[in-house]
């Protein structure tokens, strides 16, 4: 977490349109050290994460959450061009989110530096089919797959896609790793939708899936008939899927 002073007058630049003025403050932090991903770190994703706070409890309107998102995202483009690279890991993370602006900043900087980091990013955005991504997750055989940001009311859509891929069985030896929207606010969430890994912040996303060790293989013998059960919905997935 960065200076809190310069954090919230950063968020200040932001929600009041300041392109010019966050630009400026922005290129300071950046002059002021070695590595460009501690502005990621320090600014843009707490920013983003107090925008995100403060649009939620109404203290700012629609307009001032879209100015702000807006203004990170192409600060984070310009950022993007800065970063060191390091040599590929010979990893791959396929990346899907919410639909709406600030799930697909959040993911946008996670794939920035996932691709700085040395990994094969393929990042889809939001509003892609289950069957899309289930298909890609076959194709491109991933060793992550990270959902990002997800709303209360999209939670009963992940438990369906990730129940999918483990149904399917595609690619078991791939991680699902969970981190920003809902399942930042509702502990143990995450689990409740079957992931393997969370992450509440971007720095621990890398760390997380850096030393990440692949699930125990998912087998079941194959033409035996699956055992159909009725499940209980956990009480954090009832909660999601209540309030859609």
């Amino acid at each position: 977490m960065g200076d809190p002073s310069t954090v919230n007058r950063f968020v200040e630049g932001l929600v009041s349109g300041d392109r010019v003025g966050c630009r400026l403050m922005m290129r300071r932090e950046l002059g002021a050290v070695d590595d460009a991903r501690s502005v990621y770190f320090d600014l843009l994703w707490p920013a983003m994460d107090q925008v995100a706070q403060l649009y939620r409890s109404h203290r700012i309107n629609t307009a001032a959450e879209h100015m702000a998102t807006r203004i990170s995202r192409s600060l984070a483009d310009q950022l993007q061009a800065g970063l060191d690279r390091q040599s590929p890991n010979g990893k791959r993370i396929l990346m899907e989110c919410a639909e709406g602006e600030q799930e697909e900043l959040g993911a946008q900087m996670c794939a920035d530096l996932f691709e700085a980091a040395g990994w094969d990013v393929y990042f889809l955005g939001g509003g892609v089919p289950n069957d899309e991504v289930l298909s890609l997750v076959g194709q491109l055989r991933p060793d992550i797959l990270l959902i990002f940001g997800t709303q209360p009311q999209g939670v009963p859509g992940v438990r369906h896609l990730i129940d999918l891929i483990r149904e399917v069985g595609s690619n078991p030896t791939m991680n699902i790793m969970i981190s920003g929207g809902v399942f930042n606010r509702a502990a143990g969430l995450w689990k409740e939708v079957n992931a393997d890994l969370f992450a509440p912040t971007i720095k621990e996303a890398l760390q997380i899936a850096a030393d990440a060790e692949p699930p125990e293989l998912r087998m079941r013998i194959p033409g035996a008939p699956k055992k159909r059960r009725r499940r209980r919905r956990p009480p954090l997935l009832a909660a999601a899927e209540a309030s859609d």
